[in-house]
């Protein structure tokens, strides 16, 4: 450990919080620049809106959100739209604090009017959601899934998923809410941190059992009782795909602004922790995504008043454990190492002494198939600091200590799946084309030399849309995101007000199209003229 940071270059850097924890120039970090604002409750509910503005069928699984304070007047006219249109429907809402964790702060109401705005949401901004009133429940306790995601890659995507999760059981029996028992948290809040403190927590010594199980011994219940478990696991995975699909545009603007292309810097992977809730119909809902999900594998047990012992949890090590360890065999360097210098058949190698005085302790290997020569690092580069020649292990040695460990429990589900989720990935063009135009490297916001730029340069301004007009979009769009308190460190458009000029831009150029094709249209309509463009620079840089 190092808590004041360490300038010697590592493998890989674990860091407890964040990205900006200390400065990283080499290796890989667990942490990607930016995940913790992206995954906030309001910047995550933003995106969720923007891929249900696009793919309103295939984004169904996100709650309907709004946020406070901007949205309240919104909020309170479409809650009584839809009650004028349905007097039958009786709603139940939850405000959840947007920096809020561990259940801090959330909170039930029944009416917009009841919302709490003695000052705290002008300070706290929070998120409103429709509350899920019939969740499915075992035991008769409401309760949520924590599921483990590895974000290995960002440029390309990997995603991997844990085969097992945690379920995180309520302490109090379920009953829909009420105005009655709409502030019984044991009952209606699944947070652990919350429900450790009832007096009905059940600590097991089983991971099948208690309060805190694991998801597999769920899945094992609802098989016996004859669901679809394939069905629901196909859902999860397409659930999890969707999400980091959402979420990748904005990383890859905080990505560049801390690691500009053709710049040393570190490569990145992350652990997420995924929060879902089950309906009574096992169709999967999303309530977060938690940038930095806790990996403790004990807990307090109180002995005698005020006095607590750290205790073995045997649920928590079955799943983290499993999903660390396999997390660092994934980004291992030297598995890397090995790759490249095994050979393109699957035979492995034969090694000797090279024949050829070229330099000292030299040697070539030779694939076993086609006897063709490569080069490999000098004798001893990759031996053990107190190991000779004689303790160089066989090529295949690697391979028979990772065969001695259990099997992967993180599954891929992407590149795996990708052919059926790609198309999904519009507003990852649309960035694409937002940090081509930033101009300043380090920066995240677009000024408004940069937009007129990509106007000019991509051919949209016209008799119908003059570079006055422009410039008007920009001022008004960019006014607006910048007052709900957005970013201040530094002036200009951020990717979400881009977005939004975009889908505008969209939907005046191709009217009569629904909103994906449109902004699909507009897509390939910039890429095509930035590609005429570059090819007429590469004729013009020949010439």
């Amino acid at each position: 450990q190092f808590p004041f940071g360490r300038r010697l270059p590592c493998d890989i850097y674990w860091h407890g919080v964040s990205f900006h924890d200390n400065n990283i120039f080499s290796g890989q970090v667990n942490k990607f620049p930016g995940m913790m604002e992206t995954v906030r409750k309001i910047t995550l509910s933003r995106a969720m809106r923007t891929m249900q503005d696009l793919f309103p069928l295939e984004y169904n699984f996100y709650p309907r959100s709004w946020i406070l304070p901007e949205e309240l007047p919104l909020f309170v006219a479409e809650v009584r739209m839809m009650k004028d249109s349905d007097p039958s429907w009786k709603p139940t809402f939850i405000v959840k604090p947007d920096g809020g964790c561990q259940g801090d702060g959330i909170y039930l109401i029944k009416d917009p009017s009841d919302i709490r705005l003695t000052g705290s949401i002008q300070s706290r901004p929070a998120v409103v959601q429709e509350y899920i009133c019939k969740p499915l429940l075992v035991d008769k306790l409401k309760f949520d899934i924590r599921l483990y995601v590895l974000l290995k890659s960002l440029e390309p995507l990997e995603i991997y998923i844990a085969k097992d999760g945690l379920s995180r059981f309520c302490t109090e029996p379920y009953q829909e809410p009420t105005l009655k028992n709409l502030h019984q948290v044991f009952m209606h809040l699944t947070n652990y941190s919350l429900n450790i403190h009832s007096g009905n927590f059940i600590h097991s010594d089983s991971v099948n059992t208690g309060s805190k199980r694991t998801f597999s011994s769920i899945l094992c219940r609802l098989s016996s009782r004859g669901a679809d478990v394939k069905k629901l696991w196909s859902d999860i995975i397409s659930l999890v795909i969707k999400t980091i699909i959402a979420l990748t545009p904005e990383l890859k603007v905080y990505y560049q602004s801390d690691i500009p292309a053709g710049k040393p810097g570190p490569t990145c992977f992350q652990i997420l922790g995924f929060d879902i809730l089950l309906m009574k119909n096992l169709k999967p809902v999303l309530l977060e995504v938690n940038a930095n999900p806790s990996m403790r594998i004990e807990h307090e047990q109180e002995l005698s008043p005020g006095v607590f012992e750290n205790v073995p949890s045997p649920v928590d090590e079955e799943v983290k454990v499993a999903v660390i360890r396999d997390t660092l065999r994934l980004v291992d360097p030297q598995k890397k190492k090995r790759k490249d210098t095994q050979c393109p058949h699957g035979r492995g190698w034969n090694q000797m002494s090279c024949k050829v005085p070229c330099k000292p302790n030299h040697s070539v290997i030779l694939c076993r198939r086609c006897q063709s020569l490569e080069q490999v690092p000098e004798a001893n580069e990759e031996l053990p600091p107190a190991a000779g020649p004689a303790a160089r292990p066989e090529p295949d040695a690697p391979r028979g200590r990772e065969a001695a460990l259990p099997s992967l429990c993180l599954k891929q589900v992407f590149p795996k799946y990708a052919k059926q989720f790609n198309y999904l990935r519009l507003v990852d063009r649309v960035a694409a084309l937002f940090i081509r135009f930033l101009g300043v490297k380090g920066t995240t916001k677009l000024g408004p030399t940069g937009f007129r730029t990509f106007i000019r340069n991509c051919k949209l301004s016209n008799s119908n849309f003059s570079m006055a007009a422009v410039d008007i979009l920009y001022i008004d769009i960019t006014r607006r995101w910048n007052s709900m308190g957005i970013d201040h460190k530094e002036s200009g458009m951020c990717l979400q007000a881009f977005v939004e000029a975009f889908f505008c831009l969209a939907q005046k150029k191709y009217k009569s199209l629904p909103l994906h094709e449109q902004v699909a249209s507009l897509v390939e309509f910039c890429e095509c003229h930035l590609a005429a463009l570059h090819g007429k620079r590469l004729v013009w840089g020949c010439g």
